[in-house]
């Protein structure tokens, strides 16, 4: 069969499937309602999105991919956000004291009281809900909140503010699971409306404008008021390279970095989630990110997204990418890979600042950056034309039209109202958490909310991707518990109410 491209009205590029369902076949959304075992955070959240009439999931995982619920004490971060919703007061953006104004509470309650805080921050959601026009029925679909949680980032474009709200999204399709708050992974299809259009940062860099000096990372421009323009290594030689945590969100930094009162840059900022790297300033730049003249003239610097004082930041996958990227810039400027050489910032002479502060492992990140140990983990990779391990019925189709694609071809099939699962065989080398991984070719003519099923221990569970962007490239669906031995243990399933082709390409599975 030939592929061609799908564009019906329904697959318009302004919506976004973000779903995650367990079983065979899709359950209905619906809100998740706070269980009695949950503590005051998940009261607040409830009473919160009550007042303001916000859904609660939405309100939940907004706040999680801003601070992980962490509200850090009441200190700031580097953009000048407060508490668990980030409220902002900052030269350019003044979130909290638009919360001051609508809610009545004072700025100091909203910054250091974690129920304030989100009330808060549904109060100035809300807002931006009804300046683009959502009335009560519009209100009660979540994905009709896209543009208002754009907006709520305060990005300085709308590539970024894209970046932002579609890992607000993705947190509703993967749901959220933490002690203080829980929310249901379900089925949202959020409409990105004028969003649409702007560039997706979640694509892979040879897609987006490439960085000059490292062909992993994506290049997203800081504003030339936020570094000083430098011809190093000649003007300055390069042999240090510093390590800093942005103390904020991934999508937050990139665009603090693009305002030009922020004063402030580094070289590059790693994901915490799946590691993607994005260059900022050019290595032979002098990027705003030591603290310390000197340092900066002398430094590469890095930043990982996160707060010192929370160690769930710090990832495998942030770890071994950063570890990468260091070991690329040491050996094209003859660095030696050693403590004296690679430094926290709080290592920096005169620094004030403690990052990557007592959670960073440094024995871990060392022996990552010098190969010497820290062990590699086990992964599998499955293509569609990996022998014996693939199987699919003569109704998927074979494809060689994308350039994204993972090796020579893909399948694709239409969507049905029956499972007709393309089935990816691993042997599975022990019981345990694997990191799994799908690659696929996007276009906006394939599927909204392609289901990939995995087997894990407790039954199966299905994870609904977008498949109209981020493609070309290893995305992470989540971490599962997996059963030793050799089976069936991801597929791509035709059994959806989203629109397009459903493409199965590859998949990658990595034990932790």
């Amino acid at each position: 069969m030939t592929l061609t491209r799908a564009r019906s009205a329904a697959t318009a590029a302004g919506l976004l499937s973000t779903l995650l369902i367990f079983g065979g076949h899709p359950a209905s959304a619906a809100p998740t309602t706070p269980a009695a075992s949950e503590g005051p955070m998940a009261a607040a959240f409830a009473r919160a999105a009550a007042t303001y009439d916000v859904p609660r999931d939405l309100l939940v995982a907004l706040a999680y991919s801003e601070t992980h619920l962490d509200g850090h004490g009441g200190a700031p971060s580097a953009s000048g956000g407060y508490g668990v919703m980030h409220l902002v007061s900052n030269p350019a953006a003044h979130s909290l004291e638009k919360a001051a104004q609508i809610t009545g509470q004072p700025a100091r309650t909203l910054r250091g009281d974690d129920a304030a805080n989100i009330l808060g921050g549904a109060a100035v959601l809300r807002s931006y809900a009804d300046e683009i026009g959502l009335d009560a029925a519009a209100r009660k679909d979540a994905g009709r909140w896209y543009g208002a949680v754009a907006k709520y980032g305060n990005a300085s474009t709308p590539e970024v503010a894209r970046l932002y709200a579609d890992t607000v999204y993705n947190f509703l399709g993967t749901g959220i699971d933490t002690p203080k708050v829980k929310v249901a992974p379900q089925e949202v299809t959020a409409d990105r409306g004028e969003y649409a259009k702007a560039a997706d940062l979640n694509a892979p860099a040879n897609t987006l404008a490439a960085s000059a000096d490292y062909p992993a990372a994506s290049w997203v421009a800081a504003s030339s008021s936020n570094y000083t323009a430098s011809s190093r290594p000649s003007s300055y030689a390069i042999d240090r390279v510093v390590i800093h945590v942005t103390q904020g969100s991934y999508a937050g930094s990139i665009s603090w970095f693009q305002n030009p009162s922020a004063q402030v840059s580094a070289h590059y900022v790693i994901r915490s989630s799946d590691g993607a790297v994005t260059q900022m300033v050019r290595e032979k730049d002098v990027a705003w990110h030591a603290g310390n003249w000197t340092y900066n003239t002398r430094s590469v610097g890095i930043e990982h997204e996160g707060y010192v004082s929370d160690a769930s930041w710090f990832t495998d996958a942030m770890y071994r990418s950063s570890a990468a990227l260091t070991r690329a810039i040491c050996d094209k400027y003859g660095i030696p890979k050693d403590r004296s050489h690679i430094i926290g910032h709080n290592e920096v002479p005169g620094a004030t600042h403690t990052d990557p502060g007592t959670y960073w492992n440094w024995t871990k990140y060392m022996q990552y950056v010098t190969g010497s140990g820290g062990g590699t983990a086990w992964s599998a990779t499955v293509d569609n034309t990996t022998a014996g391990k693939f199987t699919a019925s003569a109704n998927w189709g074979t494809s060689t039209y994308s350039g994204q694609r993972y090796g020579a071809d893909y399948r694709f099939a239409d969507p049905v109202s029956s499972s007709d699962v393309a089935w990816y065989q691993a042997s599975i080398p022990s019981a345990g958490s694997y990191k799994v991984e799908v690659w696929y070719p996007a276009d906006a003519g394939y599927n909204s909310s392609a289901p990939y099923i995995v087997a894990t221990s407790g039954g199966n569970q299905t994870v609904y991707v977008d498949q109209r962007s981020g493609g070309g490239a290893w995305r992470s669906i989540g971490t599962f518990s997996l059963n030793a031995g050799t089976y069936n243990v991801v597929g791509v399933s035709r059994w959806t109410a989203g629109t397009g082709y459903v493409i199965a390409d590859a998949v990658r599975v990595t034990k932790l």
